[in-house]
């Protein structure tokens, strides 16, 4: 395990090196400006085993609360921490936003966890049958990111931080978008690249690799 950031607020996020969720948890502290203590390891490492039982990335630590699984964590900082809020307070907008984060986590993060498997336990057939779902299915919501400046909304929500790491990582899914058709999409991504939050919530790892989309024209 290594430590990037110091200790203030008393939260500890364990985090890996390059993973989406972990990204996503990342991003959300650093558009809240929350600032926490980051343990850089992976999902073998023991000491992670002893106070995970599912050894499982991003863990949260504050105080007695040990939480891991993104979408808790996630709203668990939320409401934990009221600046910039991402989660809408209203009950109805709220519940679409969990519902929405329900559906991400079981179509295109499982979709994606089969394309970004290590090259050991990765099943070829698997992944090229996730990436031709996910790029179509890109494809066809492209009107969905043509009348909002953020995800079907005008102001940036919890929705965008979840996205963001995903978009990221399309290029290393093997995933490749139709400039012209998708553009909505692409200057989209333009949009939450440029956010300082965005690259601020970047491991050195994740900056070394993905620098060149940080600056897309």
């Amino acid at each position: 395990m290594s430590v990037e950031n110091t200790s203030i607020q008393g939260i500890t996020l364990y985090s890996h090196a390059d993973d989406f969720r972990s990204h996503w948890i990342r991003f959300l502290l650093a558009e809240k400006q929350i600032k926490y203590q980051l343990i850089v390891t992976d999902h073998e490492d023991e000491d992670l085993a002893s106070l995970n039982p599912y050894n499982q990335l991003p863990m949260l630590v504050e105080q007695n609360l040990k939480l891991f699984s993104a979408p808790i964590i996630a709203e668990y900082l939320d409401d934990r921490y009221r600046q910039g809020k991402l989660y809408a307070d209203a009950p109805m907008m709220r519940a679409e936003q969990r519902q929405y984060i329900w559906r991400l986590e079981n179509d295109w993060f499982k979709l994606a966890d089969q394309m970004l498997k290590h090259a050991d336990s990765l099943n070829v057939e698997q992944k090229q049958k996730a990436q031709k779902e996910l790029r179509e299915t890109l494809i066809s919501l492209t009107p969905l990111f043509q009348h909002f400046p953020y995800f079907m909304s005008e102001n940036f929500t919890i929705l965008d931080c979840m996205l963001a790491p995903i978009f990221l990582r399309l290029n290393s899914m093997g995933i490749d978008l139709p400039k012209q058709h998708c553009r909505p999409i692409l200057l989209y991504c333009k949009r939450i690249f440029e956010r300082p939050s965005f690259a601020k919530s970047m491991t050195a790892q994740e900056k070394n690799r993905y620098n060149e989309l940080l600056n897309m024209e």
